[in-house]
């Protein structure tokens, strides 16, 4: 079988890798910091030729390349943890806002995102200004009495503000819905994998 020797630069080994394997190739993947360990005549021409008489003489060793489906669920989790990430940021994005406008929600209940928080914001911004009735809104569960609620929600939330407030509260809930269906798809990983289970099929290669 012939033998290919690939250097790993970054993700663009990729591709190739899996192409080439799935040809039937015995494809060898490298690290360059060990590559660059063995002395040689550097030519930029000349490091396919290289890389090729390593493998030919046994001098390099193969970098362990994870099956199709473990990069796919590789790729998926790092895709959720971004994403988890850039949700809280929203979340931020929001609390400096509401603190912009006088208004600290954040500092009478635990959770902004939460239920009671939710409540609260869809009243601000449908131009509910008056604080006892936003606090009437918190769930009975909230530690903060209603007077706290009250002056926390005394403020001054525009119409601006309230503008800000929808694009931050949707774009929360469109990373929210995507982290969904990534927990549902890497969910799948762990099933039995049964007929009809919904476990994502093994790549070819």
């Amino acid at each position: 079988m012939s033998l290919v020797v690939m250097e790993a630069t970054g993700a663009y080994w990729r591709p190739f890798w899996h192409v080439l394997a799935g040809m039937g190739l015995n494809v060898m993947l490298v690290n360059a910091r060990s590559v660059r360990q063995i002395p040689r005549r550097k030519s930029d021409v000349a490091d396919s030729v290289w890389l090729a008489d390593l493998g030919a003489h046994g001098l390099v060793r193969p970098s362990f390349v994870p099956p199709a489906l473990v990069g796919e669920l590789k790729d998926l989790v790092r895709a959720r943890t971004l994403m988890a990430r850039e949700r809280g940021q929203v979340a931020q994005r929001l609390e400096k806002m509401l603190e912009s406008s006088v208004v600290k929600i954040s500092g009478a209940i635990s959770d902004l995102m939460g239920v009671s928080g939710r409540r609260m914001l869809e009243a601000l911004i449908a131009r509910e200004r008056d604080p006892e009735t936003l606090a009437g809104l918190a769930d009975r569960r909230i530690r903060a009495s209603r007077e706290e609620l009250g002056e926390a929600l005394t403020g001054r939330f525009t119409d601006h503000h309230a503008f800000m407030a929808r694009i931050l509260l949707d774009t929360y809930d469109h990373y929210t819905a995507q982290i969904a269906k990534l927990d549902e798809r890497i969910g799948a990983f762990f099933d039995p994998g049964e007929p009809g289970s919904g476990r994502p099929e093994v790549s070819a290669c």
